[in-house]
């Protein structure tokens, strides 16, 4: 039995993802519509809404979205490398505009603050991003880079990539931030072990190893308050 069309011409005008938005506003619009927009087309037996709405289902919700890969994406039948890209740079835009501050740099002075940064980047990730803040000699950030990106439930990295990355930008100090995919935000004896040996190192560098803070699901662990550091 031959399977139905459902190509964007036999949808009314004023239906289409782009008038939609237009007339009502982006925020009117449902996440398949939006990523219609993002995938721009379609396929030949399919609106780029329906091809949406198959990615999303596929992918199991939007959040999933947020940590997959090109080859991840391009496995979902419909989505060519070209519009993986797509997806993936409306993905990293959005990232880079919540991490856009206005008033300034953003100044560190308690754990909160450091976590409030990356809370929104890392809370759904199904892989451990072990990521550093580097900070000037007034607890600015200068930058942040994510170092190292990790299996469900172990994030490998050493102290010589994180202290290469600090000296190159000139950080005085660092803040070390991971994820842990269950959500719960509790170290792990090798949370405790690496953020020792990251503090070894970076006392032996000149560059002082401020916090290694443990992101969950809307929760965080500063192992600084716990006393671990």
């Amino acid at each position: 039995m031959t399977q139905p069309s459902y190509v964007l011409r036999d949808v009314p005008h004023e239906d289409r993802p782009r008038e939609r938005m237009m007339n009502y506003g982006a925020e009117a619009l449902s996440h398949a519509e939006l990523l219609a927009i993002l995938l721009r087309t379609g396929t030949r037996r399919e609106s780029a809404v329906h091809l949406a709405g198959r990615v999303l289902k596929e992918c199991g919700s939007l959040r999933n979205l947020l940590d997959m890969s090109l080859e991840e994406l391009t496995a979902i039948r419909g989505i060519g490398q070209a519009k993986a890209l797509q997806l993936m740079a409306g993905i990293e835009l959005g990232r880079r505009i919540n991490r856009e501050r206005t008033d300034g740099p953003v100044t560190i002075r308690r754990p909160e603050d450091a976590a409030n940064i990356v809370m929104d980047d890392l809370r759904y990730l199904k892989k451990e991003h072990f990521v550093c803040l580097f900070l000037n000699t007034k607890n600015q950030v200068i930058t942040q880079e994510t170092l190292s990106v990790g299996t469900l439930n172990a994030s490998l990295v050493h102290p010589r990539e994180v202290f290469r990355a600090a000296i190159k930008c000139s950080s005085a100090s660092i803040i070390c931030v991971h994820n842990h995919p269950s959500g719960d935000p509790s170290p792990s004896p090798e949370d405790v072990a690496l953020t020792k040996r990251l503090a070894e190192a970076g006392e032996l560098v000149g560059i002082d190893v401020l916090d290694h803070i443990v992101i969950g699901d809307g929760r965080y662990v500063s192992l600084k308050e716990q006393g671990l550091l």
